[in-house]
């Protein structure tokens, strides 16, 4: 029998107490009820602790939510760790990074807690998400669901024999198409189309300029070595901006949850400057 059990999933300002951006992970156990001191207290509890590409945390919280708790759902969770290593650290560990191979090119943190938490889809229930965390709207636009690594449809068919249709210009919008009927999870352009229901020729030069960021934002970066979370959150920053512009004001605080022109920093430099640089695995 398939183990399922429930999986959580966390928040905590990504930087600092003032950030306007969260930090997600995700854990096989409850930690208002079980606040692990330390990653070695979970192991010993024969738990699971999801770093993505995080520090570890006995608790979450944030200004505007106590707990931190994003959500529990019931997942696979043999699938989960395939998919994700848990207690290991993302900055060290290739297989605790999922497909988000490189933090702030492939995606960050929000990218890869859905990863983990794509196991929690069942029928026609969509997987759990780490959509309430704050700038979700913002990282989702530029890296999608599930980050702009389109080797992430090969990693969940390695791991469960599904396969995942992605869907061109849109690397966030994954299909499950094994065994029936598929799930698409596009958050954003769901989003989106209630935000814009009225309003069809701007949502449709919304979608073709989020087509353009993502193609843009899967580019190899030039030159050599990865790029510095400087120049990606520069590069972020002119792509919200457009979307800013293209939008108008009130809709896009109202899409976004962000104020047009406010400085966002999705990659945090810390994280940048600390991860080691491991090559991604080849091709089967």
């Amino acid at each position: 029998m398939t183990p399922s059990v429930n999986l959580y999933a966390w928040a905590a300002p990504a930087w600092s107490s003032e950030s306007p951006v969260d930090h997600t992970w995700v854990t096989s156990y409850d930690n208002q009820v079980h606040p692990y001191s330390t990653i070695a207290d979970v192991v010993v509890a024969g738990q699971s602790f999801w770093y993505c590409w995080g520090s570890f945390h006995p608790q979450g919280g944030t200004p505007i939510n106590p707990t931190g708790a994003l959500g529990q759902q019931s997942g696979n969770l043999k699938l989960a760790q395939c998919l994700v290593q848990p207690n290991a650290d993302s900055n060290t560990t290739a297989a605790a990074r999922g497909t988000i191979y490189t933090y702030g090119v492939d995606g960050v943190c929000h990218q890869l807690a859905n990863q983990v938490l794509y196991v929690t889809a069942n029928g026609s229930v969509p997987p759990l998400t780490v959509s309430k965390a704050r700038g979700y709207p913002l990282s989702s636009f530029i890296y999608g669901t599930y980050g702009l690594q389109t080797a992430w449809a090969a990693k969940v068919a390695s791991c469960s024999g599904a396969q995942l249709v992605a869907r061109l210009a849109r690397p966030g919008g994954l299909t499950v198409v094994a065994g029936g009927e598929g799930i698409a999870v596009d958050e954003f352009e769901r989003r989106a189309t209630e935000v814009l229901a009225t309003e069809p020729a701007k949502l449709a030069s919304l979608l073709r300029l989020r087509g353009e960021v993502q193609r843009f934002a899967a580019q190899p970066w030039p030159g050599a070595g990865q790029p510095s979370a400087e120049a990606l959150n520069a590069r972020n920053q002119h792509l919200i901006d457009e979307a800013a512009r293209l939008l108008g004001p009130e809709h896009f605080r109202k899409l976004f949850g962000a104020e047009p022109g406010a400085k966002v920093t999705l990659v945090d430099p810390r994280t940048a400057a600390t991860a080691v640089e491991i090559p991604p695995p080849k091709p089967r």
